[in-house]
């Protein structure tokens, strides 16, 4: 690669994957590029932790989807996934609970067609159908659409974008979509799942977003063995060899402006100053760091955004193996739309709550020591709620008995080896994440592209901005996109 014109000093706050991302990119173009994090390791909302029994926790992050889109991080930097961890194919990829009967979606794609044909006639070649309008969203999507860094609607003026315009599908909410193909009320529910996470309901989002399906269902759900952690790790291993710095436990404190610039970055009262700055911290948190009249965006703004959901997570060390459990189950006994409706609309804890269970302890020996099991339950919530101790054990009390239901296990809750609980208020400490969200802002069609917050600040000419508040969104492969955006944006015409 050819040396820029002008070597940088560039600093990126946060080492999350975006962090991670935007500090490779920028040390391949040949900056001097320094990382700052506020914990002791890297990965952000996607860290990891051991306890003294043995287990090994993920903290975030627990199912690998678009494996191309991670791979061609680490193809521009000559290097495969491959030479850093192991990934594994999950079969089933997830197993659905139904009010009266449960469901295992299978790795291969013809089992897949074979189970919804099962389970409503001709929906076998609707789900053809399905699948190769996502695919063609996905290719567009993924591959041009979120690589943008929107500064200006022009930039989605190229042919094929315009060409595509119609087929991608923006204006179209994603539950009438899938409702074209699919009547059985369970097929809508596989269908809706992924994109519950993006910050809506279904009817709000736009059908664009079928290309997840394709990136998930199609292409396969994964599990990197020794943990999520793993991509980590490698991106950290990618970042050093690109020559980037690291400074772990350094609080970013404060950034310093003079005029139209960012200078300088206050850390343990020491200024440390560069060229140009990229944020990979909360976008909300980053600009309280900054004067008022600097700042991109109002609190009135914040307060207006749509949100993607926070969550209550419990990690379990169990000292008993749990016969009947997959790596990734999905406890959806209850309608989908009361529990959207507590996230979205009245913003409270839910009656009869959906929940996801991870277990990777049943593809990994590694997570757990032998006969035990790890299991990480994550129930989706409004940002913002109250979140005491108390309510959160009501919640897992019910989690546990449902989960005892589904498995024929027996109080679960005495077997309890190692218990820890994360919500609201941890997102809030730990990340400084606005209202305590723990996915970003919501993917509707008011907050996509050029309406999302801008990747770079409009008063300081050289601050950047990004993550999952910022283009292209939420997600493990678009916040790695979105790295390299703002590390191209930073370090172009040098």
């Amino acid at each position: 690669m050819n040396q820029p014109s002008k070597k940088l000093k560039i600093a990126v706050i946060g080492a999350g994957f975006s962090g991670l991302s935007a500090a490779s990119y920028a040390g391949m173009a040949g900056h001097q590029v320094h990382v700052f994090e506020k914990h002791a390791i890297p990965g952000g909302r996607a860290r990891q932790f051991t306890t003294p029994e043995g287990y090994v926790f993920d903290m975030g992050p627990s199912w690998y989807w678009m494996p191309d889109i991670i791979e061609d991080f680490f193809k521009d930097f000559g290097r495969s996934a491959n030479e850093f961890y192991d990934l594994v194919s999950l079969d089933p990829q997830f197993e659905i609970l139904f009010k009266e009967d449960k469901v295992n979606l299978p790795k291969d794609y013809s089992e897949q067609k074979a189970l919804f044909e099962s389970i409503e006639k001709g929906a076998g070649e609707q789900l053809d159908a399905f699948m190769e309008d996502a695919k063609y969203k996905y290719e567009v999507g993924m591959r041009q659409f979120v690589s943008k860094p929107s500064h200006s609607w022009l930039e989605f003026f190229s042919p094929t974008i315009a060409k595509s315009a119609l087929r991608l599908d923006l204006l179209s909410d994603y539950r009438s979509f899938v409702a074209k193909y699919f009547k059985d009320s369970r097929l809508r529910t596989i269908m809706e799942f992924p994109v519950i996470f993006l910050g809506a309901s279904p009817k709000d989002i736009p059908a664009l977003y079928s290309l997840m399906n394709y990136g998930g269902y199609q292409m396969g759900t994964f599990y990197p063995m020794g943990g999520f952690f793993e991509l980590v790790k490698a991106m950290e291993q990618i970042a050093l060899s690109q020559g980037v710095t690291f400074h772990y436990s350094s609080n970013v404190e404060k950034i310093i402006t003079e005029g139209g610039k960012a200078t300088a970055l206050q850390i343990d009262g020491q200024y440390h100053f560069f060229d140009q700055i990229i944020a990979s911290s909360d976008y909300h948190h980053t600009e309280t760091k900054l004067p008022a009249e600097k700042r991109n965006y109002t609190e009135a703004y914040w307060e207006k955004r749509t949100f993607a959901p926070s969550c209550l997570i419990y990690y379990l060390g169990v000292r008993e193996k749990i016969e009947g459990l997959k790596h990734h189950t999905l406890f959806f006994e209850h309608d989908l739309d009361p529990h959207i409706e507590t996230i979205y609309g009245n913003k409270r804890w839910p009656e009869n709550p959906l929940f996801y269970v991870c277990c990777p302890s049943k593809t990994d020996p590694e997570v757990a020591p032998e006969g035990k099991e790890n299991i990480f339950l994550l129930m989706p919530l409004a940002i913002g709620i109250e979140d005491e101790e108390s309510v959160r054990e009501k919640y897992l009390q019910e989690m546990l008995q449902r989960i005892e239901k589904h498995t024929g296990a027996k109080d679960l809750h005495s077997k309890l080896e190692y218990k820890r609980s994360y919500c609201v208020s941890d997102f809030k400490k730990d990340y400084n994440a606005y209202g305590g969200n723990a996915y970003g802002l919501a993917n509707i069609l008011s907050q996509t592209a050029v309406l999302k917050p801008k990747l770079k600040n409009k008063k300081l000419k050289n601050l950047f901005y990004t993550g999952q508040l910022t283009v292209p969104g939420p997600g493990v492969p678009p916040s790695i996109i979105s790295g390299k955006i703002a590390a191209r944006e930073a370090t172009k015409n040098t």
